[in-house]
């Protein structure tokens, strides 16, 4: 299963940028990393084959073993494609969130969009992580 990371504005040659490309070179799983202007431009949706879950402080905050436990049963029912929306500064629209499947928070706190794709990212690495096996998640 491809994991589509589709976000608002260009996150350019900063810190941020560094730690998503070194985290989804980690990932064993097909990364594909997409950047929408900050307005305008569509998510689009292919129904039966895509989940989307969009980041939103008002979504569900779940934890790392359960993001890879969802990751791994949309795999196994065959979807092709999970794709995370990130707003740019302004967040997303309520359409965008309308459209999403699933809502997804990293807390209640507001992140900046660049330094939500570098958490998303090391999640993403984590839950791929956890469903192989690898040691690099500990929990306590």
């Amino acid at each position: 299963m491809r994991l589509h990371i589709v976000a608002r504005g260009k996150i350019g040659r900063s810190p941020e940028a560094e730690i998503v490309d070194r985290y989804a070179k980690r990932v064993s799983w097909d990364v594909k990393i997409s950047e929408l202007p900050d307005q305008g431009g569509k998510f689009p949706k292919l129904d039966g084959v895509t989940k989307i879950v969009a980041m939103d402080e008002a979504g569900e905050n779940w934890t790392s073993k359960k993001f890879a436990n969802l990751l791994s049963a949309w795999r196994d029912d065959g979807v092709r494609e999970t794709r995370f929306l990130i707003g740019a500064a302004d967040g997303l629209s309520a359409e965008e969130r309308s459209s999403a499947d699933h809502l997804f928070s990293f807390g209640k706190a507001t992140w900046p969009h660049m330094m939500a794709r570098a958490m998303l990212a090391e999640q993403l690495f984590r839950a791929t992580s956890i469903l192989a096996g690898h040691p690099y998640h500990r929990e306590g």
